[in-house]
């Protein structure tokens, strides 16, 4: 048996009790995963904030924020191992590789997207409930960026979003299909994995609005770049264009199952396989 720590924020919700019966719950594809692993014979334990003692044979880095704060980062390496330590940071500037400057010459359609993963609804969040606690704001500044914005071409963009360090410019570049547009989801947790090509009449595709979809091989300039971005577990989002895999998003903290449901579900399993993998190198 296996000791396993969950890092999450102070002010994060990582299980809710929800129904008639107060089923556990959660929005994080880490918490069926957890599940899986404790039929197997794991404890798990979640820790909220920074003040327990780092007792565990593996931790977790789960702080669901663009970029985790110093604090945690330390507390995190205080642990015999932890996954994902080293992907503190996975704001749009450092991790996509569509990303332009007012300068550059791309002649296609662009897209406004905030600098934080999902629109910096989580650091929102979890400053509104640092501040009903009595306590600092995690996420000074942040502000919530309303929706992506698509321009026909980089003259279209306003000259002020290239000054904001909220926003990012990137090329607009789905994969184009006749029924719509492409886009690809991979999953891993150490050496387990799903790769899977969606394909949405959307061009911002979305996994709740998927009309088919297909497994799909990993690039392996995306696996080199999961090492340099300090990745044991997680999600990234990308597109082949021009022959090559551009990275737009990766998500540390992926959500769960409940849009994709059986789909993400079956996968449960082979990720547990993965984490029991790491746990195998690493203790």
């Amino acid at each position: 048996m296996t000791r396993i720590a969950v890092i999450t924020h102070e002010f994060d919700r990582f299980e809710r009790r929800r129904g008639p019966l107060l089923r556990r719950d959660s929005p994080y594809m880490l918490f069926d995963l957890l599940e899986e692993l404790k039929r197997r014979g794991h404890s798990v334990r979640i820790l909220s904030g920074t003040s327990a003692k780092p007792e565990a044979d593996i931790a977790v880095l789960h702080v669901d924020a663009t970029v985790t704060p110093p604090e945690y980062v330390e507390y995190a390496r205080a642990f015999p191992f932890c996954l994902n330590v080293g992907a503190a940071d996975i704001s749009k500037r450092r991790v996509s590789g569509a990303v332009i400057g007012r300068d550059d010459d791309w002649p296609g359609p662009v897209i406004v997207k905030s600098n934080l993963n999902n629109l910096g609804m989580r650091e929102q969040s979890l400053n509104r409930r640092s501040r009903r606690a009595g306590k600092p704001e995690p996420f000074p500044g942040v502000e919530l960026i309303e929706g992506y914005h698509v321009c026909t071409s980089l003259s279209d963009v306003a000259p002020a979003v290239f000054d904001r360090r909220d926003l990012v410019v990137e090329k607009f570049i789905p994969e184009p299909e006749p029924d719509g547009f492409g886009a690809r989801f991979w999953t891993f947790c150490g050496e387990r994995e799903r790769c899977t090509r969606h394909v949405s009449p959307q061009s911002l595709v979305k996994g709740d609005d998927t009309i088919r979809r297909e497994p799909v091989p990993v690039p392996e300039e995306l696996r080199a770049l999961r090492r340099e971005l300090g990745f044991d577990y997680g999600k990234f989002d990308f597109v082949m264009h021009e022959g090559r895999a551009v990275l737009l998003d990766a998500n540390k903290t992926p959500g769960g199952a409940r849009n994709l449901s059986a789909f993400l579900a079956a996968g449960n399993a082979n990720l547990a396989d993965g984490f029991e993998g790491l746990i195998r190198e690493f203790t």
